[in-house]
């Protein structure tokens, strides 16, 4: 489930809005005309859709840039209007999707809504007894992780874990010691972790790396980080086979928090049309969020539903969640209200 708050400030805008989505694709040679050639395409059809001139010179300034590579690879979502870009970002689309232009009243984010709902917030803690390597990534089934920050981090003890002290120690007391150091390293992994994730609410954390590692760190963990805790023996950080096979693994468990979501919002549908707490269809569901009433809207996984970009308008200005069900739903479309759908739809 996806909260909208922080898309409030594209929203509160004045339209009409151009909405464009990019492809991600291959990096090429001859990356500037691809892109140039495909812009002119949707710039013609929002052209043709009756869009003024200086929406479309604001989207020229973002789409033709120096670096129109990174364009090229991992496409864009932009929303403008007649004062300027109000949306600007990274589009995460699967490739073989399109690019498309919307011209209408309200941004067209249903797409971009979708996508950003798949994407499983992960802190990933590669393990070893001297400490580990953190990396806080964004991960989801269809795509490349996207990495946003990596540390590494070690406990304060430089005292090697697996060279004998000097001296007469006994091979108990250099095992006791090498334990010690251990469990402080872990220790410090695991504050570390407790502090990322009080700070960003991952979805997972996920332990990785040698075993007498994860078993350490795994020992020192937070009950709050436990509650979101997995774990993987596949690959590490080796080589590229290994970092593959890592990355492979994180798919696997993103994928499956996502199925697991679907089916709770499967199941919190199914309870609240039983309690007379859900609507579906797309006018029904336009009066409940206009009413502000809806709690959660929810779309079908991969297809968009007619108006759904003016219902998602008023379920951010709302203050409404997000999510996405695989189940059939009239119009393609439904909403868990906040109160009974009698006195919600009320006229």
């Amino acid at each position: 489930m996806m909260n909208l708050e922080n898309l409030r400030t594209v929203y509160d805008n004045q339209g009409p809005f151009a909405t464009v989505y990019l492809e991600g694709r291959s990096p090429a040679a001859d990356s500037e005309q691809q892109v140039r050639l495909r812009w002119d395409g949707l710039r013609e059809s929002l052209a043709n859709a009756g869009a003024a001139e200086e929406i479309l010179s604001h989207l020229d300034d973002t789409m033709i840039v120096d670096d129109i590579s990174e364009v090229q690879t991992d496409g864009r979502t932009v929303v403008a209007n007649s004062a300027g870009v109000v949306l600007d970002e990274h589009w995460d689309a699967a490739l073989g999707t399109g690019d498309a232009a919307h011209y209408s009243e309200v941004p067209e984010l249903g797409a971009y809504i979708r996508e950003r709902t798949r994407l499983v917030d992960v802190v990933l803690i590669i393990a070893d007894q001297e400490g580990a390597t953190i990396r806080e990534l964004r991960v989801s089934p269809q795509h490349e992780a996207k990495q946003h920050d990596e540390s590494l981090i070690t406990g304060d003890n430089d005292e090697d874990i697996h060279a004998p002290r000097e001296g007469a120690m006994s091979h108990n007391q250099i095992r006791r010691r090498a334990d010690e150091i251990i469990k402080d390293n872990a220790r410090a992994v695991a504050e570390h972790v407790d502090g990322i994730v009080k700070a960003r609410v991952p979805d997972l954390v996920v332990v990785a790396g040698e075993v007498q590692g994860r078993t350490a760190v795994k020992a020192e963990l937070s009950t709050r980080v436990n509650e979101l805790m997995h774990e993987t023996s596949q690959g590490g950080t080796d080589d590229d086979a290994a970092e593959e096979a890592l990355y492979d693994a994180l798919k696997s468990l993103a994928s499956d928090y996502i199925q697991v979501k679907e089916s709770e919002q499967l199941e919190n549908l199914s309870y609240s049309k039983a309690h007379s707490l859900a609507v579906e269809g797309h006018e029904k569901v336009s009066q409940a969020v206009q009413r502000g009433a809806a709690a959660t809207v929810l779309l079908n996984y991969d297809v968009g539903s007619e108006g759904e970009g003016a219902i998602l308008a008023e379920a951010v200005l709302s203050s409404a969640d997000v999510g996405l069900i695989e189940g059939e739903a009239a119009d393609g479309i439904a909403a868990i209200l906040r109160y009974d759908v009698s006195a919600a739809l009320a006229d």
